[in-house]
């Protein structure tokens, strides 16, 4: 397998979000999006308990993009104006999308706020193509025991194929567009090599642990870095330095302008001020708080 160099190594420093403080590996000063990815937060881990919990977000809305949450430790209640209400739980996956407006909200369950945690999770934003922004809005949640796996032969790397596929497994989310996302677990010693489409823009995210890329003591990438490929080969290797989790996403660009403005992506500023105008016009639905 021809390797596909790295193009990026990026940092994954803390912004402020009103009162959630969280890591963000894109957009930033290196990296401003990697097409079609727009966005990548990493929540927590938070101790959540009656006293603490910064993390909820009321009714808000959004247009033109798949906002999607793959929840690491803890439970949230997603609600939102389709009429969905959904308890999402430890390794569950939400993906939704916008399309042409969608109003949602997510927090930490009453249960899991009273009886206290760790919540943590990826917030990431896909980006969808000029021809899909207006389609209908739509919500997907699968369960972790319900996704495949694609494990080593050894065992030591299990690969949990959420959309798109790998080496014939495919996920259990249903795309807008050409997609892969798997979360990868590795113990030390296990190793994988991970096929990546040519057509594809793909980055690694590591959320916690110590693995090698690539086989070159150069690339042992630490804790909440992100590395972002060249697409000049087949995929990459993998190898685990310690008990590691990962976050692989890769997808065809779609090589268009892109405005965003607050919970808005579109292609031209004019559709901002339209989304900004239809959700003023309760065209997006209504959600309670």
């Amino acid at each position: 397998m021809k390797l596909n160099s790295i193009r990026t190594i990026g940092r994954s420093d803390f912004v402020n979000m009103g009162p959630i403080r969280l890591r963000q590996p894109i957009p930033t000063r290196t990296i401003d999006n990697v097409d079609p990815f727009i966005l990548l937060h990493h929540y927590g881990p938070y101790e959540i308990s009656e006293h603490n919990n910064p993390f909820d977000l009321g009714p808000h809305p959004h247009r033109g993009f798949e906002p999607i949450t793959f929840l690491v430790q803890g439970e949230q209640l997603h609600r939102d104006s389709l009429g969905n209400e959904s308890v999402v739980g430890a390794g569950d996956v939400q993906w939704t999308t916008a399309g042409r407006g969608i109003i949602h909200a997510e927090a930490p369950t009453k249960t899991f706020v009273q009886k206290g945690g760790v919540l943590e999770g990826i917030q990431l934003w896909l980006n969808l193509p000029a021809d899909k922004k207006m389609i209908e809005a739509n919500y997907q949640h699968v369960k972790n025991n319900d996704f495949r796996v694609v494990a080593s032969d050894d065992g030591k790397v299990n690969i949990q194929i959420i959309a798109g596929v790998l080496d014939g497994v495919y996920g259990r989310i249903k795309t807008q567009t050409a997609v892969n996302a798997y979360m990868i677990d590795v113990e030390a010693g296990g190793s994988f090599d991970v096929a990546v489409p040519e057509t594809h823009q793909s980055i690694i995210y590591l959320l916690k642990g110590d693995v090698t890329i690539n086989g070159s003591e150069q690339l042992k990438l630490n804790e909440n870095q992100l590395i972002q490929f060249n697409q000049d080969g087949e995929g990459f290797t993998i190898e685990g330095n310690a008990i590691s989790k990962l976050l692989f996403l890769s997808g065809e660009p779609f090589n268009e302008p892109i405005q965003t403005y607050g919970p808005y992506v579109m292609n031209t500023q004019t559709e901002i001020m339209e989304a900004m105008r239809d959700y003023q016009m309760g065209k997006m639905g209504f959600l309670a708080p």
